[in-house]
């Protein structure tokens, strides 16, 4: 299980201390449930960049408290049955069933790296079909008429909320989750919802063209701001602006994951100004060194923020189900604005997600592709390293299924085309002038001998 704790290295509280505190915590607010796994001491202490000792003995304290229990020879996990009455009674867990072997399906196009979407080879396709099947030869009739609710299946809408929970640190009931058909809706809705025709919006420049074009046709003024370092810049946000379109977990295109205290800036900013945050959190399950920052929604009670993820980026993109998770006090028009829109998503893909997501298979298929991604993008910027000597910047966070690269050689995207290489050039996110000799460079869906290949061929 890969999970977000924050520590705080200047902090005079010990590290030991604060890991011990946040699992504390995290399982008696529900957020880590009783017994699911939790990371080995080594995975936690990678993640977090302390000793693993340090991380040893606050797994040894919260063992002999009676909050997590260690099985030999199969790991450690959150205990059942806890020494608080704190945490409230839940659902228990369906059991387990394994994962078969994955199909495999051939594309071409090797040296396409214009797309970032999933590897479709390493899906567990059969293992879907199988949960799919599950509910087909049950037949619940809620499953194919019309759902008594837009907000989505009930139980998924649980799993979701207790997903995010643990790996982002996202704070709300399942009662605040919306399921949409993709984050794509969940941005039209917000849309909809949260600005009128004429009103200020501030957006990332560059940024999402999906999210600029929504905003455009619903008629709104867009107020583009400039990302550094640290991601958008929170005080050139105007004050006049109602809705704020953030990615701060890997900012698209530059890459760049927003500090914490610039989140906390942002968030300030918003409160101050009657302002609402939209979260999109698209490719967040992708980090591949340092420890991940919480989702910008639980990082302060009652923020002012609309928290959208998807699932085509972890699974398959033509599974059109994403969510949003709303303040408590605006669930009820997203609701309203879903049902205007199509009533609902398709309720037997809910049911079979709402069973992947339980038995523990899509935690287990992010952890295989972190890897198989992480190893990608090394190939990718070692290439470049290697063949351009310098004279090509690879931009932001070791994360996501994309790189932003910056080349001082101008004659990149000739040899390009005159050599087989697709490119996405990053002039399209943004809203002014942009960068000369700058792309999008995709890698997840490339094996690791293309990619080499592909620069190669930029290169030569």
């Amino acid at each position: 299980m890969r999970v977000t704790i924050s520590v705080d290295p200047a902090s005079a509280t010990p590290l030991q201390r604060q890991i011990y505190d946040e699992w504390r915590r995290g399982i008696l607010t529900g957020r880590f449930r009783g017994g699911e796994r939790v990371p080995s001491t080594r995975d936690l202490a990678r993640t977090l960049e302390v000793a693993r000792t340090t991380v040893t003995s606050a797994y040894e304290q919260l063992i002999s408290e009676g909050y997590l229990e260690a099985a030999h020879g199969s790991g450690t996990f959150v205990c059942r049955e806890l020494p608080d009455d704190l945490l409230r009674t839940r659902r228990p867990r369906a059991p387990r069933t394994p994962a078969p072997e994955a199909i495999t399906t051939v594309f071409a196009g090797a040296l396409n790296f214009s797309q970032w979407r999933p590897d479709l080879n390493e899906f567990p396709f059969a293992l879907w079909r199988r949960l799919l099947n599950r509910h087909l030869r049950t037949f619940r009739p809620e499953l194919f008429d019309y759902a008594r609710t837009s907000a989505g299946f009930a139980p998924l809408r649980e799993e979701i909320a207790a997903y995010v929970a643990r790996s982002r640190a996202v704070n709300c009931t399942a009662d605040q989750v919306l399921i949409v058909n993709g984050s794509q809706q969940g941005l039209d809705l917000c849309a909809r919802i949260l600005a009128e025709p004429g009103d200020p919006v501030a957006i990332e420049n560059p940024g999402y063209q999906g999210a600029r074009r929504i905003l455009e046709a619903r008629g709104v003024r867009l107020l583009p701001v400039r990302i550094d370092g640290d991601g958008i810049i929170a005080s050139e946000v105007p004050e006049s602006a109602r809705v704020i379109y953030v990615t701060p977990s890997h900012q698209f295109p530059t890459g760049v994951s927003m500090t914490l205290a610039r989140r906390l800036e942002l968030i300030d900013r918003a409160r101050r100004n009657g302002a609402v945050i939209v979260e999109d959190d698209y490719d967040s399950e992708y980090r591949y060194s340092g420890s991940p920052l919480p989702a910008m929604q639980g990082l302060a009670e009652n923020a002012p923020v609309v928290y959208i993820g998807t699932f085509s980026k972890v699974m398959f993109p033509a599974l059109r189900i994403g969510y949003l998770i709303a303040p408590p006090k605006l669930v009820k028009a997203f609701v309203r604005a879903k049902w205007l829109v199509d009533r609902q998503t398709a309720m037997l893909e809910q049911a079979a997600l709402a069973d992947f997501l339980r038995e523990g298979h899509l935690e287990r298929h992010i952890r295989r592709m972190r890897r198989l991604y992480g190893a990608r993008r090394e190939a990718l910027t070692s290439s470049l390293a290697r063949h351009f000597l310098g004279s090509a910047t690879c931009l932001g966070e070791a994360a996501g299924m994309h790189v932003l690269v910056r080349f001082d050689d101008d004659c990149v995207a000739a040899r390009a085309v005159a050599r087989g290489v697709q490119l996405n050039d990053s002039a399209m996110y943004y809203l002014g002038k942009a960068p000369e000799s700058e792309f999008v460079f995709g890698f997840s869906a490339l094996g690791e001998r293309a990619i080499r290949e592909g620069v190669r061929r930029l290169a030569k």
